[in-house]
């Protein structure tokens, strides 16, 4: 039986983007969650991975965190570094947690991974009270659609430079290769099937943000010094109305 790729990739993962090793998690990412998450008292983390973003929340005053992963390797490694979150292995569409526990969620450069993006954000909305917060980090559904990247265009006179925007209407799934030997799925959906979906479950936004590449990134990353107005990041925060 072929391995997980979760499995596979989860040290990867962790050497990467994980401990400072990545510029965008520790100077955006990280940052927006603390801040977002801030006077949250109990917080579920979709998608936790080794655990970074829970730890966060404990660190900014959460009195009760949970991580939720379904990857093995991913919890073993948030277990060993400890830091304060709880972890269960779980998946996204069926959270083992009663009605209304949490007063905010957060998932985390997630829903790009999973393929029943409505019932995910149902069961958010299921776990939130009333009034809760979610916060939503995704890689930026238009900016970073399949088939989008910077061009620089040197056949035409005179030479051009712009971002290229891929199929952003079409909804698809595909792997990706993300290192040597490893490849992951990535689900694209346009902004519009987040929104809608999360509006249909009682999820309503009140917030918005499209950061700019931290610097840290654009400085390892010198393709991107010309795009620095692309965001590749986008932060939607809701909140769950009051049910009936």
């Amino acid at each position: 039986m072929a391995e997980d790729p979760w499995e596979a990739s989860a040290g990867w993962w962790q050497a990467a983007f994980t401990d400072g090793a990545d510029a965008e998690y520790d100077e955006q990412i990280l940052p927006l969650a603390e801040r977002h998450l801030a006077r949250a008292t109990s917080v579920l983390d979709v998608g936790t991975g080794e655990g970074q973003v829970a730890r966060r929340a404990v660190a900014g005053g959460a009195s009760r965190v949970v991580g939720v992963d379904p990857t093995v390797g991913q919890l073993d490694a948030a277990r060993a570094r400890g830091g304060g979150p709880d972890y269960a292995r779980a998946v996204a569409t069926a959270l083992p947690f009663p009605d209304a526990t949490f007063d905010a969620a957060v998932a985390c450069l997630v829903f790009e991974h999973i393929e029943d993006a409505d019932g995910a954000l149902a069961e958010v909305s299921r776990v939130l009270v009333d009034g809760g917060r979610f916060l939503f980090l995704l890689n930026h559904p238009l900016l970073q659609a399949p088939g989008s990247g910077w061009i620089d265009d040197q056949v035409l006179d005179p030479p051009e430079q712009y971002w290229r925007v891929g199929a952003y209407l079409v909804e698809e799934t595909a792997l990706e290769q993300v290192d040597y030997g490893l490849w992951l799925p990535f689900v694209h959906r346009p902004l519009s099937r987040y929104v809608n979906t999360m509006v249909a479950n009682g999820l309503v936004i009140r917030h918005m943000e499209e950061p700019a590449p931290p610097a840290g990134f654009l400085a390892r990353a010198r393709e991107y010094q010309d795009a620095v107005t692309i965001p590749r990041l986008m932060l939607l925060v809701a909140q769950r109305e009051a049910r009936a």
